[in-house]
């Protein structure tokens, strides 16, 4: 592998890799947030449901 790396010319070393490796990492975490968000929209609309369904059962029960 060092081989390889040292086999690179300098401007790939220096420019192509690093920017390769922020577009990853950028992608990666665009990933991992959006996923949290989905999550987090995903349990509040959860969270709305059961709360409609309690009250809707609450009155159903007091006729």
């Amino acid at each position: 592998m060092a081989e390889l790396w040292k086999s690179l010319p300098s401007w790939v070393r220096n420019i192509v890799i690093p920017i390769i490796v922020v577009v990853l990492a950028w992608k990666l975490l665009w990933v991992v947030v959006s996923s949290l968000i989905g999550l987090l929209i995903n349990g509040l609309v959860l969270v709305g449901i059961a709360a409609a369904v309690i009250i809707l059962v609450k009155k159903a029960s007091k006729h």
